[in-house]
């Protein structure tokens, strides 16, 4: 088994999907950005000064005096997050397919007839001659 696991992160597998987890990441990171410091503040701002971040509902409170709360601003950054990540995925999937489905296309697509060489017409001529004196 340890023989199998080094053939695979030979192969270079293990780095490549260490790299898109990593891009990842850091892609979130970015998009999270987005949302809570570009995207929200003006949405919030048209909806009457609304700081997303802290909307919450209150239900009740714990033993220690401390408000319990849902955090429904925080939930909706998160989902506006995701949707934009979604959406480049998305994208970036439909970019691949479009160009395998035309690479595709272009080794289905029959090589154009070419036109005969010189030898070529002299041999059918040859041929041609050949037959008629048949």
């Amino acid at each position: 088994m340890l023989k199998e696991f080094r053939e695979f992160a030979i192969k270079g597998n293990m780095l490549d999907m260490a790299v898109g987890i990593i891009i990842g990441a850091a892609f979130g990171t970015v998009v999270q950005s987005l949302v809570n410091d570009v995207i929200m503040p003006p949405i919030g701002l048209l909806l009457g000064g609304v700081d997303f971040s802290e909307l919450a509902i209150q239900v009740g409170t714990s033993p220690e005096g401390e408000a319990v709360v849902i955090g429904i601003g925080l939930f909706l950054n998160s989902v506006i997050a995701f949707l934009i990540v979604a959406w480049v995925v998305f994208m970036i999937v439909r970019s691949f397919n479009k160009l395998k489905r035309q690479q595709e296309a272009e080794l289905d697509v029959p090589a154009s007839p070419t036109e005969p060489s010189a030898e070529e017409r002299l041999l059918a001529e040859i041929r041609d001659l050949l037959q008629a004196r048949v």
